[in-house]
This record gives structure tokens, sequence and C-alpha cells, in this order.
């Protein structure tokens, strides 16, 4: 009994803690002079998008319709490709590239949950491992018998295949292709806030992942993450298509697990490339980093290019087709 009493005070004087870190920390009203303006994702989606396919809805394990754009057609004998957006944005940043490439594969464009045109909930998942289920369900459905699969991502989108690799649906996979990946906000890679792309709400985190730790996800709803948008294209033609800030649920799920080396260690062969001026991460970490934990990796890194430019550069073209083959 005196066990069982002190466990319970124990955990009410941890939850008393969390609950006062979380109310403790609001999401601010974020200026002009906090954007990030080196990321300009007006310019970046708005390249070839009068010539982007219409979505159709795929239907995932709850009856959600995933929007995605389909290139090429569907044959056995080229590789579907599966390119995974990065936070904050849509598919649409792969239009050109998934065009160029679907001479050679059938490429699959989806707008992640939480995200898009017209979400169910903007910025907000059912549960942190949502993301990974709906790409597993979006492979299940379009795979055919024998097909290579190959699941590439760019920022958070890279984060998220390597979590993916991970996870219970890994096996799913036969390559990866990361784009400037996040691997985690401690990882010798990333710079502070992201180069001043993130504002993170730290002791809303604290508190959210202690009272996680006893089960307890009754607010996992709240905003942990905002994006530093320039106004340019959060006010601007595309505008409604941007999310501007991430509940603690879809944003941990966004991103590898807290063991992240343990993800990255799980990646099937991968091709991983980087922009020299990337103004998020540290281009030249990536490689020390990874190849600790696993042998699989070839690392790329592409003279001139930032971290949105890099979808875009010639060489990352170049390289994804060669696991084409």
């Amino acid at each position: 009994m005196k066990i069982i009493t002190f466990t319970a005070i124990n955990l009410a004087i941890t939850a008393l803690i969390a609950l006062g870190l979380i109310a403790s920390q609001n999401p601010k009203a974020l200026v002009e002079s906090d954007a990030a303006a080196g990321l300009n994702f007006e310019s970046t989606v708005e390249r070839g998008v009068s010539t982007a396919p219409a979505q159709v809805g795929i239907e995932m394990g709850d009856g959600w319709q995933m929007p995605v754009r389909q290139y090429g057609t569907q044959d056995a004998s080229k590789p579907l490709l599966v390119l995974v957006h990065g936070s904050g944005w849509v598919g649409l940043q792969f239009n050109d590239l998934a065009q160029s490439l679907s001479d050679e594969a059938y490429v699959l464009v989806p707008d992640l949950r939480g995200h898009g045109a017209s979400p169910e909930r903007r910025g907000d998942v059912d549960y942190i491992g949502q993301m990974e289920d709906d790409l597993a369900a979006l492979i299940k459905a379009e795979r055919l018998p024998n097909q290579k699969v190959i699941v590439a991502g760019h920022s958070s989108g890279g984060g998220l295949v390597t979590r993916f690799a991970g996870g219970v649906h890994g096996a799913l996979m036969d390559e990866a292709i990361l784009l400037a990946p996040f691997l985690k906000h401690n990882a010798p890679t990333t710079r502070l806030n992201s180069g001043g792309w993130a504002h993170v709400l730290t002791r809303r985190i604290i508190g959210l992942s202690m009272l996680n730790t006893f089960k307890i996800t009754a607010l996992n709803h709240l905003t942990i993450i905002q994006f530093n948008m320039p106004k340019a294209a959060r006010e601007g033609k595309f505008g409604h298509l941007a999310t501007l800030a991430y509940s603690y649920r879809l944003n941990t799920g966004f991103a590898p697990r807290g063991d992240y080396l343990k993800d990255i260690a799980a990646l099937p062969n991968f091709t991983l490339i980087v922009g020299s001026e990337d103004e998020a991460f540290f281009a030249d970490q990536y490689e020390g980093v990874m190849s600790a934990v696993t042998d699989k990796g070839s690392y790329h890194i592409v003279d001139g290019e930032t971290h949105l430019s890099i979808v875009d550069a010639a060489q990352t073209e170049s390289l994804i087709r060669g696991t084409f083959e």
C-alpha cells in the first residue's frame, strides 16, 4: 500500500510540474522580422505549378482520403517512387522533379495528413504514428507485386522516411532518398532552430513529454512548434496551402524517434543529398553522424544549392535516377 501511495504521489507531482511547464508557454504571433527570408516557399511552389496533375484521393486505414498527385503510368517494371514533402508546405514542391522522373518511375506525391488545401485539422493528426501508417497504406494501395519501392523525403519529410525505416512498416521500403533530412533537434546536423525557420515552444515539449512518459496523451493536440514562413509566402497566391504550426503529436511523428541513430541504422540502402549552402542544416555533418551506425549510405553535397533549391538541382535528379537500376 505504501508503494502504491508513493507512486501515486510521484505521478501527481510529475503531472503538476508538467502542466505548469505547458501552461507557462503559448504560441506567439510571428512578425515579419521573425521570418527566415532565405526559405522562399512561394517561388518553390510556383515553378511549374500550372502543369501539375489533379489530386486523387487514396483511402487510408481510417477512411480518410489522402490527396495524392500521380506522375507517369503504373508499370511493375518501373519503380514506385513516393516523394514526401517537408514541414509547413505540400507535395507541389516536387512538381518539376516528379514530372522529370515520371519517364522512368511511377511517382506518387501526397499531401500529408494535417497539410494541404483542406485538411481535416491543419497541423494535427490523431496519434503520433499516424503519418507512418498513412505512408504504409499508400504504398500497399499502389504497389504492384515485386515492384521496387523507393521513398524519398525532403527536410522533415526525410525525417519521416528515416522514422518509417525504424518502425513497423520499414520492410515496405526497398530504398530511401534523403534530401537535406531533419534527423533530430539535437543532432549535430541541425542548426539552431533550423536556421531560424522554427520557433519551438520548448517548455511545452518538455511538459508534454513528461506526461507521455506516463501514457497521458490528452494534451497532445497542443501546438509546440511554429514556422517562420515569409510573409510573401503565407499571404501570397499559395498561402492557403501553408501550415504554420504543428501539434505535439504531429511534430513528434514527423521526425525520427528520440534514439534517432537507431532509426538511421534501420534504413535500407539510401542516398543522401544536401546543398553546400543549406541554411537549416550543416551539410558536412551528415556522413559522420550516419556512417557511424550504418554502411548503407551514399552521401552527396551539391555545391551552391540551398535547403530548398536542392529539390530541383540537376544533380539531385541524376542521383535519384541512379537508384532506379
